[in-house]
């Protein structure tokens, strides 16, 4: 939806259906999002948890402590590993993948050795510092969002700062922070046009050459106005609800089983 803005979400799922029924909606699954998954999840909980501590025992604020450690870990993982699993996720997402002529649509592997052919490392990393902005404000935003809505909890329940939650009121608490997070949509929907190969988006003239963060985000604003930058944000709040719950409710549940072991 982020790539074609003009589909409601109906025609975006029949769009998808088109493409393989429900295999359709795993596209970029294999290798790129297992690659992405595995990658960014060390990066992010490794760096996001060492800033929590060191902010923590500094005394600051848990809400503002999540936050920082989110964002640090958000950009960690944005330049680590996710330009190129971003960039190829899109790519398959949105390529054309309709037989012409009886040729077959070329693999994964072609696509990317044919950009790494032509563009280099800056081709399969296209997008890299929208998907920093995107990760930086995702994480950021979930982390510390989901920490104010812990302490929220805890007031409201009568439980002490130290006192542990919950695993409902844990996935309550990254439910909230997830669906708030997803007020920085126009980033996400700048990150995919970046990297998309949408029909026709090359060879739109209104379309700049060398895509930027900003020539992007007056490009889409343009052609789809305010409502064209926040498509798929509805899709996208359950994505972040699901993530941050792994993400926060489950790391801290993993971070505290290996603390008692």
């Amino acid at each position: 939806m982020a790539a074609n803005r003009s589909q409601s979400m109906l025609q975006a799922l029949k769009n998808i259906w088109g493409r393989g029924g429900v295999v359709g909606f795993y596209q970029g699954l294999i290798p790129w999002a297992w690659i992405e998954a595995s990658t960014k999840g060390a990066v992010l909980v490794f760096t996001a948890s060492e800033v929590e501590t060191v902010t923590l025992a500094a005394g600051i604020n848990p809400a503002f402590a999540g936050l920082l450690g989110g964002m640090t870990g958000g950009v960690a993982q944005a330049y680590a590993t996710m330009g190129f699993t971003t960039c190829m996720k899109t790519a398959e997402i949105t390529r054309a993948k309709t037989a012409a002529t009886g040729v077959k649509p070329p693999s994964t592997w072609a696509v990317f050795a044919d950009i790494y052919r032509k563009e280099g490392l800056a081709g399969v990393n296209k997008g890299v510092n929208a998907v920093a902005i995107r990760q930086c404000t995702n994480w950021g935003s979930r982390m510390g969002f989901a920490r104010l809505a812990e302490d929220t909890i805890r007031k409201v329940r009568g439980k002490g700062e130290k006192d542990s939650l919950g695993a409902m009121d844990k996935i309550l608490a990254s439910s909230i922070g997830g669906a708030l997070a997803t007020w920085n949509q126009p980033i996400e929907v700048i990150r995919v046009e970046m990297q998309s190969m949408a029909k026709g988006a090359a060879a739109d003239v209104n379309r700049p050459a060398k895509l930027t963060v900003f020539n992007t985000l007056k490009y889409i604003y343009g052609q789809n106005g305010i409502k064209g930058l926040y498509r798929g944000v509805t899709p996208r709040i359950g994505l972040g609800i699901w993530q941050t719950i792994c993400m926060v409710s489950f790391a801290d549940y993993v971070k505290a089983w290996i603390a008692q072991n």
